[in-house]
């Protein structure tokens, strides 16, 4: 379905052809002075340098050619403008349209195509903290964004799971229980198939391990379990099988509570296998190159402003990187899923590192030339003040503990206000929460930092997750009041505060289409924030159920339907679901 401001640009371009003009000057904009009009067009301004006549002329003649039915408003003003208002009867034809086409009628530029986001990056053995909040939930939403615009989706966790942070368990392992079977190198029997220690046990494993890592005589111990479990020695790799057996279904619940699902659950250690190969190749043509002992592919490149270091693939002392895992991830993922894009969601301070790592992925021919790949670099998510978001003793605060806080703050809110009956506060509660925490993140730009405020997020008026529910709850209540509603017509608008919900409505193709382009779940957050308030406003000056003409209210009820179904398109997209009353 066309876009509504391509419809006015195309009417528009083809006015000035019919005046004798370039179409290109036809361009409009959406109004910077809504005061005035709804659209404008400027570019009887340029046109007069082509023609050598005053703008006002132009933009007259222009005005003349245009279809009356279309506009309230058609006039041309100093020194060459053209201002716009849409006709209610235009307006109700589009949206009867967007209203019965499938998805609102938005188009599809994903059809056909595949795309992997990689979100996530959760280590194993280690509890997830809030510094994996928001890989998670953009991860999620762009999924969901890229699905909505057709792709083919998959989203892959790529789960750290294979590095020294492996071998460094193990290795406190055999400390506290050297007389286990797996430390036994002529063990031949079966493993047990009870894991060893206890998620509770496991998650202080590493940071006791870790902590030693400056012991010369542990960190070799450390490296050489790391080396002989990469290497496939039996007893490691079932201490493996363990770790991966009691942390996997923790992070599964963490994500399940965020509403965050990953459709592969991927790591280092599925990239493994295809390291030998891939490395051997790069030697072979040439492309890796030894510098200091290490193995190195250079990916500088002449256009370069500041300096790009080569993309190490194997260090000095024989062992892989992070480089050389997201190298062979890519390979598994071409050879698997022949993907037309790659989109990673990490830290903005990991930017250098993709840079070298799509750039030796280009060079190496593991992508095509047009395999597009993408990172999406986030900022972090501070405390209230604005430092860094840390627990009360110095530490770093785990993410089961911030969703756990803010929902006993909103649950205190829900109970102490009435909001909804006893059997219905956990489930009201789970959803209030979820949309207050994800839409205060996802409402900012992913690049930039934001201060993360429990009171402010959760709160149920102005630019907060709440808030979009609340509207949408409200409506819902409207609709039950009135009673069959879905199939019922888009009407011209009665009033005003219809017309600019109209025109709030009709912005929804193009928002989906500038979110999908820059990668900017938070574009979403603002086109809902301001459908809300187009909504509300409507509301509080509109009579809808005590509206005595039965036509004129159905039409009413047709409207806010329209703005619900979006709404609610549109808060699935960032990852969150209303509930039915509040």
């Amino acid at each position: 379905m066309e876009k509504i401001l391509d419809i006015i640009t195309r009417k528009m371009q083809q006015a000035f052809s019919d005046a004798g003009y370039d179409p290109a000057f036809g361009r409009v904009t959406v109004s910077n002075r809504p005061d005035l009009c709804e659209y404008q067009c400027n570019g009887a301004l340029s046109a007069a340098k082509q023609y050598k006549c005053a703008p006002i002329q132009i933009a007259k003649a222009v005005a003349e050619k245009l279809d009356a039915a279309d506009y309230d408003l058609v006039e041309a003003v100093n020194p060459g403008f053209i201002n716009l208002k849409l006709s209610g009867s235009f307006l109700q034809a589009y949206l009867e349209q967007m209203r019965t086409a499938e998805d609102f009628g938005v188009e599809k530029p994903g059809t056909g195509k595949t795309i992997v986001v990689d979100y996530g990056g959760a280590n194993v053995a280690k509890p997830l903290h809030i510094g994996h909040l928001r890989p998670a939930i953009i991860g999620e939403a762009l999924k969901r964004l890229y699905k909505f615009m057709g792709y083919h989706t998959i989203g892959d966790v790529h789960l750290g799971d294979w590095g020294l942070q492996m071998g460094l368990i193990i290795a406190e392992l055999q400390e506290r229980q050297p007389e286990l079977p797996y430390f036994d190198p002529d063990f031949i029997g079966d493993y047990p198939a009870r894991s060893p220690f206890t998620l509770a046990e496991l998650e202080e494993l590493y940071p006791t391990a870790s902590a030693k890592k400056t012991d010369p005589v542990f960190a070799e111990k450390a490296h050489t379990a790391t080396y002989e479990l990469q290497q496939g020695r039996r007893g490691y790799r079932a201490i493996w099988d363990h770790i991966m057996g009691v942390s996997l279904p923790d992070l599964r619940r963490i994500y399940d509570t965020l509403d965050v699902h990953f459709e592969q659950w991927l790591g280092e250690s599925d990239a493994d296998p295809y390291i030998p190969a891939m490395v051997a190749d790069m030697k072979e043509r040439g492309l890796a190159v030894e510098s200091e002992g290490a193995l190195v592919i250079p990916v500088a490149e002449d256009t370069d402003k500041k300096e790009v270091p080569p993309c190490i693939l194997i260090k000095s002392d024989g062992s892989a990187i992070y480089a050389t895992t997201d190298l062979a991830t890519m390979v598994q993922r071409m050879e698997d899923w022949k993907p037309d894009k790659m989109l990673y969601v990490t830290d903005k301070r990991q930017a250098l590192h993709f840079e070298q790592v799509f750039r030796a992925a280009r060079k190496s021919g593991i992508v095509t030339e047009q395999t597009e790949l993408e990172h999406v670099g986030h900022g972090t998510m501070n405390g209230k003040d604005g430092k860094p978001f840390k627990t009360r003793d110095g530490g770093v605060l785990r993410l089961e503990q911030l969703i756990a806080d803010m929902t006993d703050f909103v649950r205190a809110k829900v109970i102490e206000n009435k909001i909804v009956s006893d059997e219905l506060v956990e489930d009201t509660t789970a959803k209030i929460a979820l949309a207050a925490l994800k839409y205060g993140d996802l409402s900012n730009q992913p690049t930039k930092d934001y201060n993360f405020d429990l009171e402010r997020f959760a709160a149920f008026e102005g630019n907060t997750g709440p808030y979009i529910l609340y509207t949408i709850v409200r409506i819902k209540s409207i609709l039950s009041k009135y009673g069959a509603w879905e199939s019922l017509p888009i009407r011209a608008p009665a009033n005003p505060f219809a017309k600019e919900l109209m025109l709030s409505v009709t912005k929804f193709g193009s928002t989906m289409e500038a979110a999908l382009r820059s990668s900017a779940p938070n574009l979403i957050c603002a086109y809902i924030y301001d459908l809300a308030g187009a909504v509300n406003k409507f509301y509080h000056e509109t009579r809808i159920l005590g509206e005595e003409d039965k036509e004129k209210q159905a039409g009413y009820i047709a409207l806010i339907a329209l703005a619900k179904n979006i709404l609610e398109q549109c808060i699935y997209l960032l990852g969150f679901s209303a509930p039915d009353k509040m």
